[in-house]
């Protein structure tokens, strides 16, 4: 390799010798030199660039857009200019004379010469280096044909009729969304903040590998991006005590999360086979996170589960955090059949948390640029799916509830509308209400073991077993008002799990199971 093929080539973060054992690849003097002025230069780059407006603002006030003082910019710039070629070249002279990077380039120019060389791609996992450059491992369009899924409509924004009367608004809205707006709702995707996190995010990512043989996989959606996976396989640790390894979580995280430091760990420690990913414009992920994009990405990885990693649809379970609940429900609409959903501190629609949080003097432009631009309302996307679901809530949650008040929490809006939705002659204005009131304060766990727990779990199997499991299901018609009361405290009781804290913290064990499902005679002696 010549020494012109350095310059471009990726930067290399770890070495590992033998796929576990990790050592932080130090560059010598030459190459670690140019990469700090190309570090330096990138980091001011991006801070100039988030900051442009108040720049530009700045200087005009002070007279600087004149011919004399655009003649020193340019003079500026070329000097930077310059001064980037020649970091560039010092850096591969640097790379040149090392060994180690040597043989890391050698390995990735092999491993691109013959993309479904397993052997070859398994000695560049040796190396955790630049995801630009990493080769696709899975591409979307490879099975563009995939019937396991259902073809929902999964529209990121509504249709309207078009006036001319809201036409400021609306060219506002979308400059807006499509500048600072997509990443306010999606801060993880700020360059300066992921070069913040970079060194934790390298060594999360490293521990995931030494500790948990995780393998990372690029993979390219329907729309040309490339999403940044992780995978660790547990099917070879299934045992008689544990069976959990045959079943796939995968993990989605919140708008500001990472998989390297992210839910991951919670289902890992339950010895659960485990995949994640980053979205859109996070992390080794490209593109930027709009609801379309997102969907796409989200779609890639349910499909390489199923069809490289060869888990049966059945055999996963969607874990999403906060926004992640977004995209769970986006796949679980897609593939009803899926094991069952967790949402952990995750809110209904979008909409009502933007609004409170902005100047009520711009909340028009809001709702048109939430509406159409970034409509991630999980409500809808909840009616698209009929299999189980289990709610974790944060008593103490600072995000989705106003003031931490617990009767704010936007996760009670959705539960309730996920049961009225399924049990329209159970949950009626009286029992809704009712639950509405139960919602404002953690719930008793103690009620959990009343001898009324049995008895509405056999009032449901007898149901099943004479009508069907398919929703909405039509029991209670006939009951009385506090039959309706204790079922709908009982199916509440199912679907939600109560987590004191706030809403970032980690989720421990106890709180992490299989989502109840409806019991029927053949799941009875599972489902209790």
């Amino acid at each position: 390799m010549s020494f012109f093929n350095y310059i471009l080539s990726p930067r290399l973060y770890k070495v590992y010798r033998d796929g576990s054992i990790q050592s932080l690849y130090e560059p010598g003097g030459f190459e670690k030199w140019g990469d700090q002025v190309i570090s330096t230069l990138s980091l001011m780059w991006n801070i100039s660039y988030y900051t442009s407006p108040l720049i530009i603002t700045f200087l005009y006030r002070r007279g600087y857009f004149v011919a004399e003082s655009i003649s020193s910019f340019a003079k500026v710039s070329t000097g930077i200019g310059l001064l980037v070629v020649i970091s560039l070249c010092v850096r591969s002279f640097g790379r040149s004379s090392s060994a180690s990077y040597r043989n890391f380039v050698k390995a990735l120019e092999q491993a691109k010469s013959s993309v479904t060389s397993t052997n070859l791609k398994d000695k560049l996992r040796l190396y955790d280096f630049e995801f630009k450059e990493w080769p696709v491992d899975f591409d979307v369009k490879d099975v563009n044909g995939d019937q396991s899924k259902r073809h929902v409509a999964l529209s990121a924004s509504r249709s309207k009729p078009f006036w001319i009367s809201t036409l400021p608004c609306e060219i506002v809205a979308y400059i807006a969304i499509h500048t600072f707006g997509i990443r306010m709702i999606y801060p993880g995707s700020i360059r300066l903040l992921q070069s913040f996190l970079h060194p934790i995010l390298v060594q999360g990512r490293a521990k995931l590998v030494e500790e948990e043989s995780g393998k990372r996989n690029k993979l390219r959606t329907i729309d040309g991006n490339d999403i940044d996976t992780i995978f660790i396989d547990r099917r070879s640790s299934v045992s008689e005590k544990n069976s959990n390894g045959r079943t796939l979580v995968v993990c989605s995280e919140g708008n500001a999360g990472f998989y390297e430091i992210g839910i991951m760990t919670t289902p890992l420690a339950m010895k659960y086979s485990v995949l994640g990913w980053n979205h859109p414009g996070f992390g080794g992920s490209t593109g930027l996170p709009y609801p379309q994009q997102d969907q796409n990405a989200m779609d890639a990885v349910m499909q390489f589960a199923i069809h490289k990693l060869g888990f049966q649809t059945e055999d996963i379970i969607l874990f999403g955090w906060s926004i992640g609940g977004y995209s769970s429900l986006v796949a679980a609409a897609q593939y009803p059949d899926i094991k069952g959903v967790i949402l952990d501190a995750t809110f209904d629609d979008v909409l009502q948390l933007a609004i409170p949080r902005m100047p009520s003097s711009i909340s028009g432009i809001v709702r048109i640029a939430i509406r159409d631009y970034a409509n991630l309302n999980n409500i809808d996307l909840i009616n698209q799916y009929n299999g189980p679901v289990l709610m974790i809530r944060r008593t103490e949650d600072e995000i989705i509830a106003e003031d931490n008040e617990i009767e704010t929490n936007r996760g009670n809006g959705l539960l309730i509308h996920l049961l009225k939705i399924r049990f329209p002659k159970i949950f009626q204005t009286e029992q809704i209400e009712r639950i509405t009131k139960m919602l404002s304060q953690p719930l008793d766990k103690t009620k959990d073991l009343t001898g009324g727990h049995e008895l509405m779990h056999s009032l449901l199997l007898s149901y099943v077993s004479e009508n069907s499991k398919q929703y909405p299901l039509d029991i209670g018609e006939e009951y009385t008002s506090e039959q309706r009361n204790q079922m709908a405290e009982y199916l509440v009781r199912k679907h939600l799990i109560d987590f004191k804290s706030t809403h970032c913290t980690p989720l421990p064990t106890e709180h992490f199971r299989i989502p109840w499902d409806v019991p029927s005679i053949e799941n009875d002696f599972i489902f209790t």
